[in-house]
């Protein structure tokens, strides 16, 4: 919007407009039409093949020399889903270890290919021991002794044992902080102890009841990836291994699934019917022969190709995106079948992440400035047409999580963390030493609020209406999404991102954690977790909390939940914005039997550790 238009608008009429007007004055446009689709844009990718020695669903022909080591598989045996990537290509490729530096995909990726000790799905309430059958603690949570499967192997035929698991943690403890999950178990585990093959006992410094479910179990984005101590013992330098060779037979898993051929264009995944647990008897191959993934390119691109059949599933779409898919394809489905929203609430509700740490972001006036000045439901309306959910608290709406919810309505009557009001923005503003310039924008000793919101593809659709929503606030905001969006935000020098929150599930101290100290990293260096927020007071209510069985009956644990909520909305650790909603289509027409509302056997994320348990589940269409 020009100046002159702005100078022209009041205060009112500049926040307090419908979606039509927005875009119109704003010049903004909702992220995720698909016009392509609907008859212009890109052309759509051709047929799929019929063998694995094409190119099949929209896919790139494999390598040269792999369509000759590659078995013929069908389309109909084949699942193709499309994710990840950059641009159209995988930057990845070869990085099979999760845990090395670069790696964006990692063991999620190679769908299949690695398993959890135990399944969790959260939307069945149900645990699934997989690798392990049994883990017990002791009286007061410092031991929890895990008993492994017999009969589990790798796929270079090696038993996966109890030494594994030691090996796995031991890794982490020694390479802390690099690795996911390394903060974590460096300051909870103090040994392990290999009992025998089929037995290993972690013992804790202090009590940790919620480590099995939080570390153990597979889950959403959570759960230890283990790695192969036969191989990985012999390696010196861990973020710098590939783990990847075909002719070793890398990368070396326990799922039923191993990659076959990965370009940047795509990664193939075939079926190992030397599968262990098909072997002993503990479960059935699934009927997926082959698993192609390309990489992401747009929404628009990912539409064409499931409006076309050519794609069986995709990243969840936008809002506005996926009505027209499912308007345009009777065999495209959602987790809410054929009607609105299409979609589930995720674990990762979005809020904006502040390096608190770094001014002005250090001030929480500063950041209640900034949530006062967001108008949420507008940003829903514009950018979602009306379907969206919004979230006062950084937890996801789980059953679970709502009597801590419910508990905390007294206090979010004192710290309104959806409320819009620029009144209350200037007073928190002009309490922290700013005063408006002539052009509307704060200012403190000469100089704005820079507040440019780091994001990404995935928060096109809202990113671009908070942004206009700060500039007309008065801060000098912009929608940005670079390449290195993560690594920014990992190193603090984004100091507002939009992201969300892989964190509580069932117990409120899995996100109240991330905002504890001992993930603070200078800025520059990088961190698990990235507010960069410092209170003694607070650590020493999360490390009570951490000692003590999670239980919204038990008044101790009520009371600590709610000290620390207070600090983190008296302080707005970070600054709620919306429930998130997967929006993710699937394909009826080559597999059926996949998780809705009403067959809620698992989320419908294909990229989490409960990627499994889809590929078990589905059924080929024509049998």
């Amino acid at each position: 919007m020009t100046k002159q238009a702005s100078e022209k608008r009041t205060e009112k009429s500049r926040t307090d407009m419908n979606r039509r007007d927005f875009l119109r004055l704003s010049g903004l446009a909702t992220a995720g039409v698909i016009a392509a689709a609907c008859g212009g844009g890109q052309t759509a990718a051709p047929a799929a093949a019929p063998s694995g020695g094409e190119a099949a669903g929209g896919a790139a022909a494999p390598a040269e020399g792999a369509a000759q080591r590659l078995k013929d598989v069908p389309r109909e045996r084949t699942l193709i889903v499309m994710w990840a990537g950059t641009d159209g290509q995988f930057t990845d490729v070869g990085l099979a270890n999760g845990y090395a530096t670069g790696s964006k995909n990692g063991h999620r990726a190679v769908l299949g290919a690695f398993e959890p000790l135990f399944y969790y799905s959260a939307f069945a309430d149900e645990v699934i021991p997989w690798l392990a059958t049994d883990a017990q603690y002791n009286d007061d949570y410092t031991e929890l002794t895990v008993k492994i499967r017999e009969g589990v192997e790798w796929s270079d035929g090696t038993p996966f044992t109890a030494n594994d698991v030691a090996f796995t943690l031991q890794m982490l403890k020694d390479n802390e902080p690099f690795l996911r999950d390394s903060t974590a178990i460096k300051a909870w585990v103090e040994s392990t102890e290999v009992v025998d093959d089929l037995t290993v006992v972690i013992k804790f410094y202090e009590p940790r009841p919620r480590f099995l479910f939080d570390k153990l179990y597979g889950k959403f984005d959570t759960g230890i990836w283990w790695v192969p101590a036969h191989i990985f013992k012999d390696v010196d330098e861990i973020q710098g291994f590939g783990f990847y060779d075909l002719e070793k037979g890398w990368p070396v898993v326990t799922g039923p699934y191993n990659v076959v051929d990965w370009t940047p264009q795509q990664q193939t995944m075939d079926r190992r019917d030397d599968w262990w647990a098909a072997k002993i008897g503990f479960a059935e191959l699934p009927e997926i022969e082959r698993i192609i993934v390309i990489p992401w390119t747009s929404e628009e691109r990912a539409s064409q190709l499931m409006i076309l059949n050519e794609i069986d599933s995709s990243l969840d779409l936008r809002a506005t995106t996926i009505s027209q898919v499912v308007a345009q394809n009777p065999a495209v489905i959602t987790h809410t079948g054929r009607e609105l929203p299409y979609g589930y609430i995720d674990w990762w509700p979005t809020s904006f992440w502040f390096n608190c740490d770094e001014p002005p972001f250090n001030d929480p006036n500063v950041r209640w400035a900034v949530s006062y000045t967001i108008d949420r439901q507008q940003m829903l309306d514009v950018a979602l047409e009306g379907s969206g959910i919004l979230t006062e608290l950084p937890f996801p709406y789980y059953p679970p999580l709502m009597p801590y919810i419910e508990a905390t309505k007294p206090l979010l009557e004192q710290y309104p963390t959806n409320e819009h009001n620029l009144d209350k923005a200037a007073e928190r503003m002009r309490a922290a030493g700013y005063e408006k310039d002539s052009e509307g924008f704060w200012v403190k000793d000469g100089q704005r609020v820079e507040a440019s919101i780091v994001g990404g593809a995935i928060f096109n659709d809202i990113g671009p209406v908070l942004a206009e929503q700060l500039r007309r606030g008065g801060f000098e905001a912009e929608y940005i999404t670079p390449a290195d969006a993560g690594t920014r935000r990992s190193d603090g020098t984004a100091k507002i991102s939009l992201f969300g929150h892989g964190g509580s599930i069932a117990d409120p101290f899995d996100t109240l954690d991330m905002y504890t100290s001992k993930y603070y990293r200078p800025t520059g260096e990088p961190a698990q977790f990235f507010s960069r927020y410092r209170n003694p007071e607070y650590d020493a209510i999360l490390e009570e909390m951490a000692s003590m069985r999670p239980d919204p009956d038990d008044p101790q644990y009520m009371d600590l939940y709610l000290a620390a909520i207070e600090i983190y909305l008296r302080d707005l650790i970070d600054c709620p914005i919306q429930q998130w909603l997967h929006r993710i289509p699937m394909n009826t027409t080559y597999w059926t039997n996949w998780p809705t509302q009403d067959n809620n056997y698992v989320n419908g994320a294909f990229w989490h550790q409960t990627v499994g348990l889809i590929l078990h589940n589905l059924k080929a269409t024509q049998a």
